[in-house]
């Protein structure tokens, strides 16, 4: 069973800092889709993704969907931590992509932690820097490439090593801020070019390039 300490930073916790994690630590499962935080809500700890993914998303008041951040195993939500600390609620919507494990690391827990561990003050500084990188590569995404250029993109950078992205159609919409049909017809315009072939709730890139192409040249 995999734990928070098979992760950096946290293997490198001095002894009496893994010690106040094994006696603090929580372990949580989350199903595909299940609702995990909500605006609005108070956080009153840190989570931590030890297997699957997590979803940061926004709502707009006509209920369309945008994908703000994904959390990965190993990573940490840092809207959650931007809250603990300075006593927000929580600004976004997350939900679990994948079956999802998760470590929640109680607040009074996480800053003693941050207060006596170097590395976890390391973590925090790292994964605003991180946050901040995301968030600006998804705003210049929004405002200066075409939707056909965005949804490439997606399947580029979420595809697996051998290729194959296992996201609906509803899914990549939700992430993309728009519609199942607007992305079922740019699939559908990117079968007929060859560029990749589609399967239920999956999509499998045959042509790199031509989707590269499509990024650069919209």
């Amino acid at each position: 069973m995999i734990k928070l300490e098979d992760f950096s930073p946290f293997s490198s916790l001095t002894a009496a800092g893994k010690s106040r994690l094994r006696e603090g630590v929580v372990s949580r499962y989350a199903v595909s889709e299940a609702p995990l935080l909500f605006k609005g809500q108070q956080i009153s700890g840190a989570y931590f993704v030890l297997e699957g993914r997590l979803r940061v998303y926004s709502l707009a008041p006509n209920g369309t969907e945008a994908t703000m951040y994904l959390i990965d195993a190993g990573e940490t939500c840092v809207f959650a931590l931007n809250s603990l600390f300075n006593d927000l609620l929580y600004p976004a919507w997350v939900q679990a992509v994948a079956e999802t494990t998760l470590a929640f690391l109680p607040g009074p827990l996480f800053r003693t932690l941050f207060a006596e561990e170097p590395v976890i003050r390391d973590l925090t500084v790292r994964t605003l820097s991180t946050l901040v990188f995301r968030l600006m590569a998804e705003l210049e995404e929004v405002h200066s490439f075409k939707l056909n250029q965005r949804l490439a993109n997606l399947l580029l950078t979420h595809a697996s090593s051998a290729g194959t992205l296992a996201m609906t159609q509803q899914q990549m919409a939700f992430h993309l801020g728009t519609t199942r049909e607007v992305v079922a017809r740019l699939l559908g315009e990117f079968v007929a070019l060859d560029y990749v072939e589609t399967r239920r709730g999956v999509s499998l890139i045959r042509d790199v390039a031509g989707l590269r192409r499509v990024v650069s040249e919209g």
